[in-house]
């Protein structure tokens, strides 16, 4: 697959994007996002997926066709648009805690610096400005308000997965649930956030950070 340089034209970016399996027309909507600023104004305009008719996890080609997207369906659509940018498609996975759900985000870099793109329905899991010197630096910036019933539940985060190590038929224009990406991603090596016996000693969220966890963007 070809890999772009930054600052291509227009019809380079599509052309990949047509290499990975899209339609000429979402080719042209993905190449459109040139920056990660942009990917993620695009991403978070996205309606939320409620998965209405039980669990799914998109391709971008489905993203882009059902209109809809929840956490890891916004970090293909984000791992997509930062190749045809001439950035690596890179995510990460942070696990939860029994009864809380992973977050899945995509991530960039400004000189040595980190940052994420993220899809997400609560207003405190979102963007990140690449101001982060490692990976766990930007996984505890998400820690205070990754929150179940005021108990923080952020537990882990991964290694950065290349999507570039796995073929586009997988993540990009699968028609079904995006299984083997999901499992490599979950599967990925995980580094724990907390030290041995400190999840006892956490302190719930005050209540005014509830309710201030009670707003949605997708209601």
């Amino acid at each position: 697959m070809e890999n772009l340089p930054r600052n291509q034209p227009p019809t380079a970016r599509i052309r990949v994007g047509m290499q990975l399996g899209l339609s000429p027309a979402a080719a042209a909507t993905i190449a459109q996002l040139r920056t990660p600023e942009r990917i993620q104004d695009f991403v978070a305009e996205i309606p939320w997926n409620y998965e209405a008719d039980g669990p799914t996890a998109l391709s971008v080609a489905e993203v882009l066709r059902q209109n809809r997207a929840h956490c890891v369906e916004g970090a293909f659509v984000a791992g997509c648009a930062l190749w045809l940018a001439g950035l690596p498609p890179l995510l990460m996975d942070m696990g939860a805690a029994r009864g809380d759900v992973d977050h899945v985000v995509a991530l960039f870099r400004r000189g040595r610096c980190w940052g994420a793109i993220s899809k997400s329905n609560s207003p405190f899991l979102r963007y990140r400005d690449p101001i982060y010197r490692s990976l766990r630096e930007l996984a505890l910036s998400y820690f205070p308000q990754y929150v179940k019933n005021r108990r923080k539940t952020l537990r882990t985060y991964s290694v950065a997965v290349d999507l570039r190590r796995f073929d586009s038929k997988l993540w990009v224009t699968h028609a079904g649930f995006c299984h083997q990406l999901v499992d490599a991603l979950t599967g990925a090596r995980h580094f724990a956030i907390l030290a041995p016996g400190a999840e006892k000693h956490l302190r719930p969220i005050d209540e005014i950070e509830a309710r201030s966890n009670l707003l949605k963007d997708y209601p």
